[in-house]
């Protein structure tokens, strides 16, 4: 019996010896790997900007249409010819409207001389409403313009309101843009604007021009404002209607020092990170940047190559010379509020 108990004894110690050194053992490895972990300074550049994607206007755009019921006697224009405010473009039959305009200016004439002088007031009136009526027979440009479309000729009946063209102003270009709500505070009137066209190979630029004071909830449930932007100067492969991807500068690209949390240690509240090479401490100044990654904003200049003063709880992104990958961001302010 007192055999068994001996065996027992010395199997337990023996267990207990294997344990404590199997914890030795892998802390000692820890440390190794720690020490021949090394992460390297990066230069990272920020952009400073929101995506955005649309489609290009016309700076303005008038459709042309009928406004009453009746028959084509003019037209007086073509597809592509350029137009004046106020030009004619089409005049419907207002035979029966000229009509009755003279008929009542017989009549008021006649009012005039025997008639009371708030009948007379009340044809002054009746007159003005035809004469609006004439008017509204003939379709003229409401702006400086090219004419886009035109699907109409003389001899062509047509009821109120059918649209037979588009009159386009294309001295320069209009698009809108859904912003994020936690973009909108970054815009200001005149921001640069990237335009990037399928249809073109070189940058175009742009610029804010405004947005209202009141957000839009569209389908998906997000919450965002339309902005709108303008082009001035436009390549002629750029036409109304054409898409577009790009980006709102908010403010210029700069370049920060990443690198990852691990290599920065702080000892009496300052930070400080070694020298992987020589074991040199450096004072350094860091803020969060993303993830697992920090901003130096003092005290190194990037390209140095740093020990690990701690080792990620899981498989992270690890130095080895530079080899873990730094997350770009996309607009938006600096980490910290810049």
């Amino acid at each position: 019996m007192k055999k068994k108990i001996k065996l027992v004894v010395i199997i337990a110690s023996v267990l207990a010896v294997l344990c404590i050194a199997l914890v030795v053992a892998r802390k000692i490895i820890a440390l190794k790997n720690q020490n021949a972990t090394t992460y390297t300074v990066r230069k990272e550049r920020y952009k400073n900007e929101i995506n955005i994607a649309g489609t290009v206007s016309a700076a303005n755009e008038q459709t042309l249409q009928a406004l009453g019921n009746g028959t084509v006697v003019g037209v007086y224009v073509k597809k592509g010819d350029t137009l004046k405010k106020g030009d004619l473009i089409m005049q419907l039959d207002d035979t029966t409207e000229q009509y009755n305009l003279e008929k009542l200016d017989y009549d008021i004439a006649t009012t005039r001389i025997t008639g009371s002088q708030r009948e007379y007031e009340l044809m002054q009136k009746q007159r003005v409403s035809l004469l609006q009526k004439i008017s509204d027979r003939k379709v003229v440009a409401t702006f400086d313009g090219v004419i886009a479309d035109l699907d109409v000729a003389v001899g062509d009946s047509l009821e109120a309101k059918d649209k037979v063209g588009t009159l386009v102003d294309i001295s320069y270009l209009t698009a809108e843009v859904e912003i994020a709500e936690t973009d909108v505070a970054k815009l200001r009137v005149n921001q640069t604007v990237e335009f990037t066209f399928p249809a073109h190979d070189d940058t175009v630029i742009g610029y804010v021009t405004g947005w209202p004071a009141i957000g839009t909830v569209t389908s998906r449930g997000a919450t965002v404002v339309n902005a709108t932007l303008r082009i001035d100067n436009y390549p002629e492969s750029i036409l109304p209607n054409f898409s577009f991807t790009g980006k709102i500068k908010i403010a210029d690209d700069q370049e920060l020092l990443i690198v990852e949390r691990y290599a920065i240690a702080r000892e009496g509240g300052n930070a400080f990170v070694e020298l992987a090479k020589t074991g040199e401490r450096i004072a350094v100044q860091a803020k969060q940047y993303s993830g697992d990654y920090m901003q130096i904003t003092e005290g190194l200049s990037g390209g140095e190559v740093l020990k690990a003063q701690s080792t990620p709880r899981q498989s992270g992104p690890r130095g080895g010379g530079g080899q873990g990958r730094v997350p770009r961001t996309g607009g938006g302010m600096l980490p910290g509020g810049r």
